[in-house]
């Protein structure tokens, strides 16, 4: 199970950085089309998603239901584009230009660090310090396919971006 957990993670966060590489410094911060964010955005957005290490290490109590029981609503709803969803306020992304080297630094930093989290935790256990809302405590289970899913939402977004920034 964890195998497949962290295959699954590996996979969509190479394909992040693989459509982010390529793309030059003004590319990244171009504006594809009105209302959009930039595929720099987008990367800020998911690299301040991805500081969720401090929840994922933090105070924890066993589960006493099926550990990732709320993934297939999770997923239903992240994998729905035809629906708009707002960011919260937290995570989201900068006006400012984005450096293409330190965003990709950063990413790959959290995403190392999510990565130990899958290996070395025990990812059936429910997070207590901080709930999705709408959906409550996750387990680390379920943060991880949460993240894995918000990633491949904005992969979508990142392919139509890039598709109108060449």
């Amino acid at each position: 199970m964890k195998d497949e957990i962290l295959n699954r993670f590996d996979k969509t966060t190479d394909e992040l950085i693989g459509l982010l590489t390529p793309l030059t410094q003004e590319q990244l911060n171009k504006v594809p089309f009105e209302n959009s964010w930039t595929a720099g955005q987008v990367g800020d957005h998911l690299c301040k998603s991805y500081d969720a290490t401090g929840v994922l290490n933090g105070n924890v109590k066993a589960t006493d239901r099926v550990p990732d029981e709320k993934l297939g609503e999770v997923n239903k709803l992240f994998l729905d584009f035809s629906i708009k969803m707002q960011s919260p306020k937290e995570i989201l992304p900068t006006n400012d230009d984005i450096n293409k080297g330190n965003l990709l630094t950063s990413l790959k930093t959290r995403i190392a660090s999510l990565r130990e989290v899958i290996i070395n935790k025990d990812l059936t256990k429910i997070c207590l310090d901080y709930a999705i809302p709408g959906f409550g405590e996750f387990t680390r289970m379920e943060w991880i396919g949460f993240i894995t899913v918000h990633t491949q939402r904005h992969i979508h977004q990142l392919k139509n971006i890039s598709s109108n920034i060449n």
